[in-house]
């Protein structure tokens, strides 16, 4: 079941009512993964249709992704993204991404997707070492929540002028916001809000979707 803040069954289930149809592989690799240990970690149907949307919003051609998964939010952008979108797809695990792997080729995005078996940090090290730098149009950002600063610090100067970032589970299941919630995740995420809330080099709204989703544009 994905992660949420808790949205009241009944509403979130007529919004998805009243939602576009979700693409037959995303249903598929929706109701797969949910069979999964970790399933949590997977975006709902409503994320991934808000970030479609904002692929069309923004024009975005080129995505970068940490946290990968089982593949959820690559899919739906990819199957989003024009037929010379590209897709820099960031994890360490082999057996999800697996799966991963198996919808972007049923999905015929496969030859666009270029996945990094490393930790994100080293590939955006050496993407950028590598004069990548303002080429991203899009990135998301699911990975460890000890790490998003960090991680913030190193797609920033990645995406273009005016591209856009978005950073999932920033809400935590309602612990940020409890202050007897000391945990380490929850401790790290609300350093990163306040970080992102100070920062003049973005233009950031946080939405209560999800677990929390924070949409930042670079100035």
């Amino acid at each position: 079941m994905t992660r949420s803040i808790g949205l009241d069954k009944r509403v979130y289930d007529y919004l998805l009512s009243v939602a576009p149809p979700e693409h037959p592989l995303l249903a598929k690799l929706r109701a797969e993964t949910a069979r999964l240990p970790g399933a949590g970690m997977q975006i709902g149907r409503d994320q991934g249709a808000l970030f479609q949307l904002l692929v069309h919003l923004t024009g975005a051609r080129r995505y970068l992704e940490i946290g990968v998964f089982t593949g959820y939010s690559s899919l739906a952008v990819g199957l989003a993204l024009p037929p010379d979108g590209r897709i820099t797809a960031c994890d360490i695990n082999p057996d999800t991404t697996a799966i991963a792997r198996r919808y972007w080729a049923e999905a015929g995005i496969a030859d666009r997707v270029d996945l990094r078996l490393a930790p994100a940090r080293e590939t955006l090290d050496r993407l950028i070492a590598g004069g990548a730098a303002g080429s991203y149009d899009f990135a998301f950002v699911d990975a460890d929540k000890t790490g998003y600063a960090g991680y913030h610090e190193l797609v920033l100067p990645l995406l273009r002028r005016g591209g856009l970032v978005a950073y999932d589970n920033v809400l935590w299941g309602g612990g940020v916001a409890d202050p007897k919630d000391k945990s380490e995740y929850t401790l790290a995420l609300r350093r990163f809000n306040r970080m992102l809330a100070q920062d003049e080099r973005i233009v950031m709204a946080m939405l209560p979707l999800g677990d929390g989703v924070t949409l930042a544009v670079k100035r």
